[in-house]
């Protein structure tokens, strides 16, 4: 199992801290795995720095991409908080 350092958008990075958002899609350049870690990092476009929150999931599934319209080289990852 990998740890992975994302950044994300302060608008998803809400949505997923407050459990609203449980699926992360990304292009598949990490070769991601059940029961990875996504540490996602805040990410501010607008100063194109990092806001110094961190969320960390489990990817609890993974749909390929070439499947139900998703693109070949992506995946969505189902995931969850770790506490």
């Amino acid at each position: 199992m990998k740890i992975h350092n994302l950044k994300i958008l302060p608008i998803h990075f809400y949505q997923v801290e407050n459990r609203f958002k449980k699926v992360e899609l990304r292009k598949n350049d990490r070769d991601y795995k059940d029961g990875d870690t996504l540490c996602l990092e805040e990410w501010c476009p607008y100063t194109e720095q990092y806001t110094g929150k961190e969320c960390n999931v489990k990817v609890t599934h993974i749909l390929q991409g070439g499947n139900y319209g998703l693109e070949k080289d992506y995946v969505a990852m189902s995931i969850e908080i770790i506490k």
